[in-house]
C-alpha cells in the first residue's frame, strides 16, 4: 500500500508513523486521558483496515482525517482535540510558502499526482517540469490572490472544479477556432516576421504549422483547424507545377499531348500534397510548445466547407492523403509505426459520401479503415448538426469544435453573415453533480435548493474567468489578437468587445450525471425514471446558462466536461465527504457528463441513440464514444456504426486500442494489472514488461487520445470499459 505525501511523492505506506503521531498527542494530555499502547496499536490497525478498503493510494490529509475519526469514536475526546491542533499548527507553518516542496518534487520527477494530471505530457523533460513549475507559482497566487476564498474551497473540496488555475494568473483564454483562411489568404506576422500569401501548397501547410504552435503558446486550450483553408492552394501549386512542365518542355523539346502534361502535371502535385500533409503531421507531433506539449490541435475534414467543384475535388485529395498518412502512424524510437496523439482528425458525414452510391464514399470506406486501426477519425454528423446550431437568421450550421469537445455557440456577426472561426472559449468552471446529490439526503426538494446554490456559485466562478480577460491588451498575444488567429485589432487595443455578444463563449460544465441519477431515484440513467430525471437536471442547467446570458450579454454555454485526472479528485472528495456509496461513490471515478457509465452493458447503436438526447442538450460541447474490439478485419460493422452516428448523433467516436511493447514486440492490447502493493500498472501479457518508459499505450480519455498514461482513477476507469461492439 501507497501514501501521497503533501509534495506529491508516491511512498510506502508506513503504519509506524500513525502509532507516532497518536504517541506524541497522547503524551500531551493528562495521564487519565491517555490511552494504553495496545488501544493505540488497535487504533492504527483500524486506520490501516480503512485506508485498504479505499483501493487506491490516500493522501497524508486523509490518512489523519481517519485518525482523527477513530480517536473520536473511541471518545477520546481531549486526545482527538490535542492532535487535531497539532495538525492545525504543522498546517500554518507550512502555508508560510505553499510551493517550494512541490516545486523541487516536480524537479526531482518524483510528484506522483501532478506526473499523471496529463496523459499527453512528459514530466522527466525539463520544458514539461518548467511548466508544471510555473503552474504550481500560478495556482498559488491564484488561490491566496485571485480567486474569491469560498470559490478556492468549493474548487479544493471537489464541489466544483475551476479548470486550468496554473493558468489564471495570466490573461489567457481557453480554446478556439483558428481563422486560417484569414491569415493565410491576406498575411499574417509571426514573431515579428511577415509572412505573406504563401505560393504553393506546401508553404501553405508549413506556414500552418508555425500559426498552430505560435497559438498553442498563446492558450491553454484546445485549438482547430479546417482543411478547406488549406485547399485553394492545391490550385495554386497546380498552376505553379503546369508552368513548370512547359517550360521543362520548351527546354527539351518533348513531343506530349495535353493528356501526358496533364498526366505529369497531377503526379507531381500529389507528391507536393503528400508533403505538406506530412509536413503538419511531423510537425505538429514533434513540436514542443511553451506548455510543455505538442499543440493540441484538431485537424477538420468537411467536404461541403467548399462549394466549388475543382476545390472541393482538390479538398478531397488533401483528406485522403491526411488519412492514408494517420493510417500507417508515425514511427517510435524502435523505427516501429504506431498511433500518434495529435493531430486530432474530426471527418464530417454528409450527403457527398455517407452512402455507397455517393462520389465520396471511397473516403468514408478509407476513414472508416482508419478509425479501425488508430482511434481516429471522429466523426460529425452534418444532418444532425445543421439541425442543432441553428443561428438567429434561422440557418443550421456545421463547423469544428475548438480542439476535443467544446462548441460555440451559433453566431452571426456584423455582415448578416454565421462566423465561426476567429472565435474562442473564454473558460470552464464544471460542477460535481454528485456532490449535490449525496449532500441531498435524498431529499429531492432540498436536492433542488443545493443546485440553486451550487448554479449560483459556478456562476460567480465564470464571472472570475470573464473578469479576468477584461482589459486584456491585444500586445499579450499578438498572433491572436493583432494578426489574424482570432482578430486583428491595433496595438493595444483591449479585447474587451470580444468577450460580449456571443462572439465568445464561457462553459458551464458538469461531471456525474450517471451517479447522481442512481442515487437521487435508485434508477439507471437509461431506466426511463431515470431518462426523465436525468434530461430534466439538463434541462435545469440550460435554463441557468440562457438566464445569465440574457442578462450579461455573455454566451454562457453548458459543457459536457471530459473529465481526466478530475475524476479521481472529484471521486477522492465524494468518498471523504459521504464514504462509500455503492453504484455512486464506489469507484475511484466518476462518470464523464451524460455518458452512460462505463460498466454499463449496452450495445453501440442503442448507447449513441440514447446518448443523443442528452448530447443535444451540450450545446457547449460533448461527445459520445463506442468502445469496440480490434475492428480491423470487420470494416462493414465500423461503417455500420458511422452511418449510424450519421443519423442520429451530432458528434461521436470510436475507441479501439492501439499499444506496442518495445521488450518482446508486441503490438496487441498491453493490460492493467494490480502490483503487490494493490496500485494499477500497465503489463504487457507477453513479456511481463512494466515499466513505462518502455510501453506506448494509446487510449482515449477526454476526446483527445493520450498516451503518456493516466492517474489511478483513469486507469481503473480504463480497465472498467465494457464493449459496445
Amino acid at each position: 500500500m501507497k501514501v501521497i505525501k503533501r509534495s506529491g511523492v508516491e511512498a510506502k505506506f508506513d503504519v509506524n508513523k500513525i502509532v507516532m503521531a497518536i504517541h506524541k498527542a497522547n503524551e500531551s494530555v493528562e495521564p487519565s486521558e491517555r490511552l494504553s499502547q495496545e488501544e493505540i496499536l488497535r487504533i492504527s490497525n483500524k486506520v490501516v483496515d480503512k485506508c485498504k478498503k479505499m483501493k487506491r493510494s490516500l493522501n497524508v490529509e486523509e490518512i489523519q482525517d481517519f485518525v482523527e475519526d477513530e480517536l473520536m469514536s473511541e471518545g477520546t475526546h481531549e486526545l482527538a482535540r490535542k492532535y487535531i491542533t497539532y495538525r492545525y499548527n504543522r498546517q500554518l507553518v507550512r502555508q508560510s510558502n505553499t510551493t517550494d516542496a512541490q516545486i523541487l518534487s516536480l524537479i526531482e520527477c518524483n510528484n506522483e499526482e501532478v506526473k499523471q494530471e496529463n496523459s499527453n505530457k512528459n514530466p522527466t523533460v525539463n520544458s514539461v517540469q518548467r511548466d508544471y513549475m510555473a503552474g504550481e507559482v500560478s495556482k498559488d497566487i491564484t488561490k491566496r490572490f485571485l480567486l474569491p476564498k469560498e470559490i478556492v474551497e468549493a474548487h479544493e473540496e471537489g464541489i466544483i472544479h475551476f479548470h486550468d488555475a496554473d493558468y489564471f494568473a495570466q490573461h489567457m483564454h481557453n480554446c478556439d477556432l483558428v481563422n486560417l483562411e484569414d491569415m493565410l489568404q491576406n498575411g499574417t506576422v509571426i514573431s515579428g516576421t511577415l509572412i505573406e500569401k504563401p505560393k504553393s501548397f506546401s508553404t501553405a501547410c508549413n506556414i500552418a504549422t508555425q500559426i498552430i504552435a505560435q497559438v498553442a503558446s498563446s492558450q491553454y486550450g484546445g485549438q482547430s483547424i479546417s482543411l478547406s483553408h488549406l485547399a485553394p492552394f492545391v490550385q495554386v501549386s497546380r498552376e505553379k507545377i503546369t508552368k513548370e512542365v512547359y517550360e521543362e518542355i520548351n527546354l527539351t523539346h518533348a513531343q506530349l499531348d495535353e493528356e501526358q502534361i496533364s498526366t505529369i502535371v497531377e503526379k507531381r502535385l500529389r507528391e507536393e500534397i503528400k508533403k505538406g500533409v506530412q509536413t503538419i503531421q511531423y510537425q505538429v507531433v514533434t513540436l514542443m510548445t511553451t506548455n510543455g506539449q505538442a499543440p493540441f490541435v484538431t485537424v477538420f475534414m468537411y467536404l461541403n466547407e467548399v462549394k466549388d467543384p475543382r476545390t472541393k475535388d482538390d479538398l478531397a485529395l488533401i483528406i485522403e492523403e491526411c488519412l492514408n498518412q494517420r493510417y500507417q502512424g508515425v514511427k517510435n524510437e524502435q523505427g516501429v509505426w504506431i498511433t500518434p496523439a495529435f493531430p486530432k482528425l474530426i471527418y464530417v458525414l454528409e450527403e457527398d459520401n455517407i452512402h455507397e452510391d455517393s462520389k465520396y464514399w471511397y473516403l468514408t470506406k478509407l476513414a472508416a479503415k482508419v478509425t479501425s486501426k488508430r482511434m481516429v477519425p471522429d466523426y460529425i454528423s452534418e444532418k444532425k448538426m445543421l439541425e442543432y446550431k441553428v443561428d438567429k437568421n434561422g440557418n443550421g450550421n456545421c463547423y469544428p469544435c475548438m480542439g476535443c469537445r467544446s462548441f460555440l455557440t451559433p453566431f452571426v456577426n456584423e455582415k448578416g453573415e454565421a462566423q465561426y472561426y476567429g472565435r474562442f472559449n473564454q473558460g470552464v468552471v464544471t460542477v460535481n453533480l454528485v456532490d449535490i446529490a449525496c449532500s441531498s439526503n435524498k431529499d429531492m426538494d432540498e436536492f433542488w435548493k443545493i443546485f440553486d446554490d451550487r448554479m449560483n456559485l459556478c456562476h460567480r466562478a465564470l464571472q472570475a474567468r470573464h473578469n479576468r480577460l477584461k482589459g486584456t491588451t491585444s500586445d499579450v498575444a499578438p498572433i491572436l489578437w493583432q494578426h489574424g488567429a482570432l482578430a486583428r485589432l491595433k496595438k493595444g487595443e483591449k479585447i474587451d468587445k470580444l468577450l460580449y455578444g456571443g462572439y465568445s463563449t464561457l462553459s458551464l460544465g458538469y461531471a456525474g450525471l450517471w451517479e447522481t441519477v442512481y442515487y437521487m431515484t435508485g434508477k439507471k440513467l437509461t431506466d426511463p425514471e431515470g431518462t426523465e430525471f436525468g434530461l430534466k437536471v439538463m434541462e435545469k442547467l440550460n435554463e441557468y446558462t440562457a438566464k445569465w446570458k440574457k442578462e450579461e450579454n455573455i454566451d454562457y454555454s453548458l459543457y459536457g466536461t471530459p473529465l481526466e485526472s478530475t475524476t479521481y479528485k472529484f471521486s477522492k472528495c465524494l468518498k471523504k465527504r459521504f464514504g462509500i456509496i455503492e453504484g455512486v461513490t464506489d469507484k475511484n471515478y466518476i462518470t464523464n457528463s451524460y455518458h452512460v457509465k462505463v460498466t454499463e452493458p449496452i450495445n453501440a447503436f442503442d448507447k449513441l441513440t440514447f446518448e443523443a438526447k442528452f448530447q443535444k442538450l451540450s450545446p457547449g460541447g460533448a461527445i459520445s464514444y463506442v468502445e469496440v474490439p480490434n475492428m480491423q478485419n470487420n470494416l462493414e460493422a465500423v461503417l455500420e456504426v458511422i452511418k449510424h452516428i450519421y443519423d442520429n448523433i451530432m458528434y461521436a467516436e470510436l475507441n479501439t486500442k492501439s499499444d506496442y511493447c518495445q521488450c518482446c514486440g508486441y503490438d496487441g492490447e498491453i493490460l492493467i494489472v494490480k502490483d503487490e502493493d494493490g496500485k494499477l500498472v500497465w503489463e504487457c501479457p507477453r513479456c511481463g514488461n512494466r515499466d513505462q518508459s518502455k510501453l506506448n499505450v494509446a487510449r482515449r480519455t477526454c476526446g483527445y487520445i493520450g498516451t503518456q498514461f493516466w492517474n489511478q482513477g483513469r486507469t481503473e476507469e480504463i480497465k472498467e470499459r465494457v464493449l459496445h461492439l
